[in-house]
């Protein structure tokens, strides 16, 4: 699959003046502000504000880099301030970091050094991975993966409009997906009269296309169907297109469209987080293996339809896991079988030293027998919390027991600092553990220094109040061991940051990975 070529997309754009001769200046090879930026390949173009998505090669840095090119007449008031409008918009973003949007690296005004027509440029971090419209071209996604899929972006909307900043999330290539699976913006700049209901609308079409493959915003880019309306004129949902995309999803794309839903509803959904919420119920993941390796459906071509062929490594990888969990699981028979041989045969007598037994088949002097030993618990599924209500990064929750301390989960970026009279007291992870056990120790791999952790034991619904606080600990650079103090079986428990790391203004932290020691109920 490629993406669409230069010369279609210079066609479906007006030639004439100014604009025109930028379209015709812009081609691959060309260099610009003063000879940093060479153009690579052209991937899309936004015609709603004349502009044109590239990717160059930085040749200062050596890296490449994701140029929306504004173009226009630059004797055109009007056109000229739109792009300053943009231009500003994108410049107030360079501060934001999040997994759902390519970070904004520089903004460059018009320069006598560029050719006529070109009006501004945004540089962005270049994005790897495939096109949003090249994900749906051999058809629409199963809902489960779409839902998790279009997580990060609806994650990055939320902060944003926390941080009080609009994205421009709502044409289709702008957005690509990532070889990790993940949907984020990368051609950053939002037109000058964009709103943050332009952005939810934008995670509503999303979703619409990669459920039934049509674009229901605006005009379809070249060779996207239309998104099809009813005799009322009002969108079809995408249930009545596939039966199989379960309800609470069709209508919460619809209504972020601020369409009537299939029951006549028309209140809209205005929020990122409203939508986040909805498709983290309906996301497919697959739990980790025993081996550590992630899951197929995490596998980097996510989009990929084929069968996964076998992989003789892992297949290896996995016979030599399970021979060891044998040995391991023998030679814990062996020692419950050798405690409770003794116990009987001392039971009836004296001890091999004299010493008398009570009854109770402990020694006279009231020591207790050692407790078992504790071994690796683990962890088989995970669920975001946070007491806001507002989930962080729940996409990447599974990073947290994957066995690669490489991938990570971490909170939004906070104005505040977690606690009384912030916007949180709290975020974190339930995470269910593969049987009953008596917790002895939490190991954190976090970068994270200064960072509060908790332990809590969860029965029911998770929460800071109502859960047992098992252990806590300020985390260092690297891994961190967090006693636990446990007098009964856990099944699942709630690892929640209470306090966050200052960095680069605001407060965030991050986790990479958790492990579980315990012994068996």
């Amino acid at each position: 699959m490629t993406s669409k070529p230069t010369e279609q997309i210079a066609a479906d754009r007006d030639d004439s003046g100014d604009e025109g001769s930028a379209e015709q200046a812009l081609t691959p090879g060309r260099v610009l502000d003063h000879g940093r930026y060479r153009l690579l390949s052209q991937v899309g173009a936004d015609n709603r504000c004349n502009a044109q998505l590239w990717r160059a090669k930085d040749g200062v840095l050596g890296r490449d880099v994701a140029l929306t090119i504004l173009v226009g007449d630059r004797s055109d008031a009007e056109a000229a301030s739109n792009a300053r409008r943009t231009l500003e918009r994108a410049m107030h973003a360079s501060t934001f970091n999040h997994i759902g949007v390519a970070r904004v690296l520089d903004v460059v005004t018009q320069s006598s050094n560029d050719p006529d027509g070109v009006l501004g440029i945004v540089i962005a971090e270049w994005t790897h991975g495939t096109d949003l419209l090249d994900l749906v071209a051999e058809g629409p996604l199963p809902p489960g993966t779409a839902a998790r899929l279009l997580q990060p972006l609806a994650a990055a909307v939320e902060a944003a409009h926390h941080a009080g900043l609009v994205l421009g999330a709502d044409h289709p290539q702008r957005i690509r997906v990532t070889p990790d699976g993940e949907i984020r913006m990368a051609f950053p700049g939002p037109m000058s009269q964009a709103t943050s209901s332009d952005d939810v609308r934008g995670l509503g079409a999303a979703l619409y296309l990669l459920l039934t493959g049509r674009w229901a915003l605006g005009d379809a880019p070249e060779g996207v169907p239309v998104a099809p309306t009813g005799p009322d004129g009002n969108l079809v949902a995408p249930r009545t297109l596939r039966p199989t995309v379960p309800l609470e999803l069709s209508t919460v794309a619809v209504r972020a469209l601020g369409n009537p839903d299939s029951t006549g509803t028309t209140g809209g959904v205005r929020t990122g987080a409203a939508v986040l919420r909805v498709l983290e119920q309906h996301a497919t993941f697959e739990a980790p293996s025993t081996t550590g390796q992630s899951a197929p459906s995490e596998s980097n071509e996510v989009w990929r339809r084929e069968d996964p062929k076998p992989d003789e490594t892992k297949r290896k990888k996995l016979v030599i896991s399970v021979g060891v969990l044998a040995v391991a699981t023998l030679l814990v028979v062996a020692w419950i079988a050798t405690s409770l041989l003794s116990v009987f045969t001392d039971s009836g007598g004296n001890s091999p030293t004299g010493e008398q037994i009570s009854a109770s088949g402990n020694h006279p002097g009231g020591e207790e027998p050692p407790p078992p030993p504790a071994s690796p618990v683990q962890i088989t599924a995970g669920t975001s919390f946070n007491t806001s209500g507002d989930a962080d990064a729940p996409h990447r929750i599974p990073n947290l027991f994957d066995g690669d301390v490489s991938t990570y989960w971490s909170t939004f970026k906070y104005k505040q600092q977690f606690g009384p009279g912030g916007i949180s007291n709290g975020s974190g992870a339930v995470l269910t553990l593969a049987h009953p056990a008596v917790l002895r120790e939490v190991l954190i791999n976090s970068p994270s220094a200064g960072a509060k952790v908790e332990v809590r034991q969860v029965n029911g619904a998770p929460s800071l109040e109502g859960s047992k606080l098992l252990g806590s600990a300020v985390l260092t650079g690297g891994e961190t061991a967090i006693p636990l103090q446990a007098d009964s079986p856990s099944e699942k428990i709630l690892v929640v940051i209470t306090q966050l790391t200052p960095k680069d203004g605001g407060f965030e932290s991050q986790l990479n990975e958790v492990k579980v020691t315990g012994s068996a109920a």
